[in-house]
């Protein structure tokens, strides 16, 4: 059937939007984190509701970002259903970062989610369902990402969130897999949405693709919306029942592997309590970084400031370091100009990458897997220009390492 195109206004008020809205809940999951968050938030007590994904939930695609994202909606329509006396005590914190996998997103997790422990949300919305295809593990850091949040003291509910391209693809096959295994609540804008798009009115028809996507990616204002709604939709169906008695368990087999649900990141500001390091030739600072407006801020922060630059002036020597863990991973700049090029990366004195400034066309942080080992040993890792690249930049912006 050709595409239904009708551009007239979405009716969101109408009985066949809210049936849409409803096929989103793939899962309720194991109920009883979530209302205890919203029991809290009822209470009048302190409660945070925070999002890790791409660049749709850094906002892409809304106009403007910081308050048109369906992070920022899902947020404010939580705070006036559960919210007690105007819901200042309910707090936003979004970690989006448009481009990047959940191979980077577990890196980031403690640094802009829980904001270097000042921050122990109640709510985690992970959404990677279309950025994962860049995840060169299949999906463990992905799971091992979702463990991470799970594990925190104060027992967050996690919620999956499976956004989807205009394509029709993303990933939900094999990352609500990791859902079922720990009994989450998994909503699926590719559920709600995809269906119609190619009915007629008088079928169900709601929403145009025109009218959902900005671009083959991202989702328009209308489409944010919808993606609140649906979260929206699994608030209040967790709100009308008992919660379960027992909480989920954590200590199952994992699907595809928990190796990094404890990474943690190494910059240029924490590293001397990890690391013995030689920046030799990498002693800039590179500024001209990925920008991400992180929460409701209008004005976006640098990602990875502390961060390791190697210039041509600055000579031909190894940044090296000697580190006691059981994986690591590099995080370095993808950059759009000539001006960067490729460095190899060798691991006790054996090329194991070679790692492209260019591997897309645009500034962005990307992150690779050097090692990844059952028990924890010290390695020595060295970062040099590859051959032919002596009159280019490179910077490491930081790695991921599990002790």
């Amino acid at each position: 059937m050709t595409l239904y195109a009708s551009e007239e206004p979405v009716d969101f008020g109408s009985k066949t939007y809210r049936n849409m809205i409803a096929k989103s809940l793939l899962d309720k999951g194991n109920n009883k984190r979530l209302k205890a968050a919203i029991a809290k938030a009822k209470r009048g007590d302190d409660v945070t509701i925070a999002f890790i994904g791409g660049s749709i939930t850094h906002g892409a695609g809304a106009e403007p970002l910081h308050t048109g994202c369906y992070a920022y909606l899902t947020y404010t329509a939580f705070k006036e259903r559960f919210g007690k006396d105007g819901g200042d005590h309910i707090r936003l914190i979004k970690a989006g970062v448009g481009g990047t996998p959940s191979e980077l997103g577990m890196i980031r997790y403690d640094r802009d989610v829980r904001r270097d422990g000042e921050a122990e949300p109640d709510i985690v919305v992970v959404e990677f369902a279309v950025n994962d295809a860049d995840d060169e593990t299949n999906g463990v850091c992905y799971e091992s990402l979702v463990l991470k949040a799970l594990a925190a003291r104060n027992a967050p509910a996690v919620i999956l969130l499976f956004s989807v391209f205009e394509n029709d693809w993303n990933l939900q096959d094999r990352l609500s897999l990791v859902g079922k295994q720990y009994g989450l609540p998994m909503v699926s804008v590719k559920d709600a949405v995809t269906e119609q798009f190619y009915k007629s009115k008088e079928e169900g028809h709601v929403i145009s693709k025109q009218q959902f996507f900005s671009d083959i990616y991202h989702p328009t204002n209308a489409g944010h919306r919808i993606m609140a709604d649906c979260l929206s939709w699994l608030f209040s169906e967790t709100d009308k029942h008992a919660p379960n008695e027992e909480d989920m368990l954590l200590n199952k087999p994992p699907v595809y592997g928990n190796d990094f649900a404890n990474v943690q990141l190494l910059d240029r500001n924490n590293f001397e309590e990890i690391a013995i390091l030689a920046e030799g030739s990498f002693h800039a600072y590179d500024s001209e970084l990925q920008f991400a407006e992180m929460d409701d801020h209008p004005t976006g922060t640098p990602l990875f400031p502390f961060n390791w630059m190697r210039t041509p002036e600055a000579g031909n020597e190894s940044f090296t370091m000697t580190i006691h863990s059981k994986s690591l991973l590099l995080i370095y700049k993808n950059s759009g100009s000539d001006d960067f090029g490729n460095a190899d990366i060798r691991v006790d004195g054996k090329l194991v990458r070679v790692a492209e400034s260019h591997t897309v066309g645009w500034t962005r942080c990307h992150a690779v897997i050097l090692y990844r080992e059952l028990a924890s040993k010290e390695h020595t890792v060295e970062v040099n220009m590859a051959a032919g690249n002596e009159n280019k930049r490179f910077t490491i912006l930081g790695f991921g390492f599990v002790r």
